[in-house]
């Protein structure tokens, strides 16, 4: 047997059967233990392994066999609750499927429509769904919950890579599979990319390591960079830790480098070609966050309004002690309990940090993502969103950390309290993502404002209605437009023209695409239709009266639908718009 053999199945030795005890060790103990691998050490020590020569493989098999059970354990749990109809059909993810349909049909827009931020990587996955599957709501949700099989998977690699231990491993894959109902939510239902950039991210981690194990990989660790750029600036929070990474190790191989950069230029391209056209500007602002709502302008009043959002909205959606569109916990007899949990997670994911070990630049790189996403949190925009989608980032190197010490724990003395707290975890997710999915409306959702929160379950009834009457085109607003563009194979168009929020605010932005109020406005009929707005109801029909139109009214669930009207009407003529 030759040396690299030896080395070969010595590697998995140590990852696997003895990689929970180490843990235990002090640093000078591990570095000893290190030390005494030679090559002459290995065959001294670990002949009885030697004499095995298929047991390397058989522990590598057995690696991948348990993190494919745990992710099709994560599969089962997101196909149930997408069966049960516990994620409602919301505007945004219509519009990915509104994208994908479009891009079938010839259409392929660069950017997520009305936005020069997140690009139509998501759509154009979608529409190779909806190719193969059909144009249907669970085809873009399987596309979701398959690529999050694969971030787990990906997940399940980084706590080998880093930590050489299948139990680090298989614990993160857990913990993932299982998750927080924030985890849940943006991984299952489509908002344009937070699936890509959870697998990316993955991705560019476990290729930096590769670059400064071995300086190999450099050009697809730059091909992702640039393509998660385009597809979803949220990306960054890997990209630059990862980057750092990788530039240190590449700084003296210029040709590397270039390599590198000339990647990362591929796979941003339609960023570039989108921003060379049209000005950098727009989507360097909107890079940084300036489109979201209630972003403020900068200073050292936003930092501190941002770190308030942060404390106040951060730990307690990260650790899945509320859901993203509310304040209430929930789980609450166990939330103390996994407070302290996750709070223990990170105070000895930081005191490992001193460790000198194979494990010291994956563990910094970890945190290399964790502060990123903070400093950006703090400093740009994104610091005024009070939902829970932009610390996504945050789930896997978490879990990784949770797994590290898990490990510490794994000894004789100790090892059965150790499951018994992984399973206390995973029983508080479950029990959060459960009652969750029972409070149906709203169920699962992504609108964190609940005047947003409109329960679609009529919407089937509201489209049949519009058809009956012939009212195939008109104004609502954002929540219901797509949706009901989708859901009617664009049969029914409606612009969304009219506000929803109770102080009347209205934003052009709410039109995403802008054919559809090109359509509305040929149409010799259109129809009104609000959604749980009795203030503008009234407005409307007050209007109409005074401009002499006749008009019907009827309510279908939150829908109220003004049509039959005598003459056409634009929203500007209303006078809705305050």
């Amino acid at each position: 047997m030759t040396i690299k053999q030896v080395a070969s199945v010595t590697e998995g030795d140590v990852g696997v059967i003895d990689g929970a005890g180490t843990w235990n060790q002090s640093d000078s103990e591990r570095k000893e233990r290190n030390e005494d691998l030679s090559p002459a050490h290995w065959i001294a020590q670990h002949g009885r392994i030697i004499q095995l020569p298929g047991l390397a493989q058989k522990l590598t098999e057995k690696y991948w066999i348990g993190a494919i059970m745990i992710a099709m354990v994560g599969l089962a749990l997101k196909l149930a609750l997408v069966a049960s109809d516990a994620f409602p059909f919301n505007s945004d993810e219509a519009i990915v499927g509104l994208m994908a349909r479009h891009i079938l049909n010839g259409q392929w827009p660069a950017f997520f429509y009305g936005q020069a931020y997140m690009g139509s990587l998501d759509a154009s996955l979608a529409a190779l769904g909806f190719a193969v599957l059909g144009e249907e709501v669970w085809v873009i949700r399987l596309l979701q919950a398959l690529l999050y099989v694969a971030t787990i998977m990906t997940a399940a690699a980084l706590g080998w890579s880093i930590y050489r231990s299948a139990w680090v491993a298989w614990i993160a894959a857990a913990l993932l599979a299982i998750p927080t109902v924030n985890v849940m939510l943006y991984t299952t239902v489509s908002l344009g990319g937070y699936g890509e950039a959870l697998l990316i991210g993955n991705l560019l981690m476990l290729l930096a390591l590769w670059v400064w194990r071995q300086e190999k990989g450099f050009a697809l660790w730059g091909f992702l960079a640039g393509l998660g750029f385009w597809a979803f600036g949220l990306t960054l929070v890997f990209t630059i830790p990862t980057g750092f990474m990788v530039f240190r190790k590449l700084w003296h191989a210029k040709s590397k480098l270039v390599i590198t950069i000339g990647a990362f230029l591929v796979g941003a391209l339609p960023w570039l070609l989108e921003a060379v056209g049209q000005g950098f500007e727009p989507f360097l602002t909107e890079l940084l966050g300036g489109a979201i709502s209630g972003a403020s302008s900068g200073g050292l009043s936003s930092i501190l309004q941002h770190f308030i959002n942060l404390l106040l909205f951060g730990p307690t959606v990260v650790f899945g002690l509320r859901p993203p569109w509310s304040a209430e916990l929930i789980a609450v007899p166990l939330v103390p309990a996994a407070l302290i949990f996750w709070l223990t997670v990170v105070a000895h994911g930081a005191s490992r940090l001193k460790a000198r070990d194979e494990a010291r630049a994956g563990r910094w790189l970890l945190f290399g993502v964790m502060a990123t996403l903070v400093a950006g949190f703090l400093l740009t925009s994104f610091g005024a969103d009070p939902s829970g989608r932009y610390f996504l980032p945050l789930a896997v190197p978490l879990a990784l950390m949770a797994g590290e010490m898990f490990t510490s724990l794994l000894t004789p003395r100790i090892g059965r309290w150790a499951y018994a707290v992984l399973g206390f975890v995973l029983l508080f997710n479950l029990w959060g993502i459960s009652q969750a999915a029972r409070s149906n409306p709203p169920g699962i959702t992504t609108q964190f404002d609940p005047v947003a929160q409109v329960d679609h379950t009529y919407l089937p009834e509201l489209i049949q209605f519009l058809k009956t009457e012939g009212e195939t085109a008109g104004y609502t607003n954002y929540w219901v437009a797509y949706p009901l563009a989708f859901l009617s194979g664009e049969r029914l168009i409606y612009a969304p023209r009219l506000p929803y929020h109770q102080d009347f605010r209205y934003t052009d932005r709410d039109d995403r695409y802008a054919p559809y109020s090109v359509e509305v406005a040929k149409s010799p009929s259109r129809a009104l239709i609000t959604t749980n707005f009795p203030e503008l109801n009234q407005i409307l029909a007050e209007t109409l009266v005074q401009r002499g139109i006749d008009f019907e009214v009827t309510e279908i669930g939150p829908y109220t639908i003004f049509h039959r009207l005598s003459e056409p009407i634009h929203p500007d003529q209303l006078g809705v718009y305050r």
